[in-house]
């Protein structure tokens, strides 16, 4: 298979990485395709940037394409990482831009990463934000019903435990619930299967509780920037009741749903996807002195 930019559900043909060197001197392994405003890509817990192939092959005449691999993930090794760790790498590559008109994409745990760096000081090097599929709180409780369907804080121990001496067996499910369903798409389900099982069960154990201690709730209101709240409508993560939640608290926000995507539009709806995200992109001001197809310096 190739070019799954073309088409949903084909296995990706591979966007190669390269290491890039961040503000504190730290590696980050990054995808780059690409020229004009920057997009930048940031992927969910236990994938890798490469699962945004079908952005870096069919969105490369509209922006600059930056797709990380977040520390912990791919090409960017990390024993212990977190949430906040992800957060500074991004600020730093946002800060290497050099700015001030960037797209952040966030998927899965990919967002909370782009609201932590965004809260930490990053929201003035970009103009527009785009959440896919994602709780601002992964655990449930009787107040809290739009978390992660089955996450409560009380399992969580035992859950790393399993998850880091019994990977392989839990790898292959976790990357079926990516899609929706009875996805048809063989090719692509298997190649997120082996990506999955290729992480290391220790760092992805130990992210695994950092997620679960995560809560942005009382702080979303404060990010005043247009925002997209993107939604499978066969997500098998999450209710409809978690993006209809962030739509109505992020200030600027507004949804869009996917009808025939689960946790992964942008793998099962790819084509839409990229029409959605370059619209959004369009209806952003270019800040002042600076064009939003400039030279990118990366």
């Amino acid at each position: 298979m190739h070019e799954l930019g073309r088409q949903a559900g084909e296995r990706p043909g591979g966007v190669d990485a390269r290491p890039m060197t961040g503000g504190a001197g730290d590696t980050l392994a990054c995808r780059l395709a690409g020229a004009g405003r920057p997009l930048v890509l940031l992927h969910g817990w236990a994938t890798h940037g490469g699962f945004f192939e079908p952005q870096l092959v069919g969105l490369t005449t509209a922006f600059r394409i930056l797709a990380p691999d977040l520390p912990g993930h791919g090409g960017s090794p990390a024993a212990r990482p977190t949430v906040q760790a992800q957060a500074d790498a991004v600020r730093a590559l946002l800060a290497r831009l050099d700015r001030r008109d960037a797209v952040l994409v966030g998927w899965s745990m990919g967002a909370m990463v782009a609201w932590r760096a965004l809260l930490d000081g990053a929201a003035d090097r970009v103009a527009g934000l785009v959440v896919v599929d994602m709780s601002p709180r992964l655990c449930n409780d009787a107040d809290w019903p739009w978390g992660l369907r089955g996450a409560v804080q009380a399992r969580a121990p035992q859950a790393a435990r399993m998850l880091a001496t019994d990977w392989a067996t839990f790898a292959p499910r976790i990357a079926r619930r990516i899609f929706a369903a009875g996805n048809p798409h063989a090719g692509l389900r298997r190649w997120a299967e082996e990506q999955v099982a290729a992480c290391d069960a220790e760092a992805m154990a130990s992210l695994w509780l950092d997620l679960l201690t995560q809560d942005f709730r009382s702080d979303l209101a404060t990010l005043r920037l247009p925002t997209l709240v993107l939604r499978g409508a066969l997500s098998q993560l999450y209710p409809a009741g978690t993006a209809d939640w962030l739509t109505a608290t992020l200030p600027q926000a507004r949804q869009v749903i996917f009808a025939d995507s689960g946790h992964a539009p942008h793998l099962e709806e790819p084509r839409r996807f990229n029409e959605i995200i370059t619209g959004f992109a369009a209806g952003l001001p270019a800040p002042r002195g600076q064009a939003g197809n400039g030279d990118q310096r990366t």
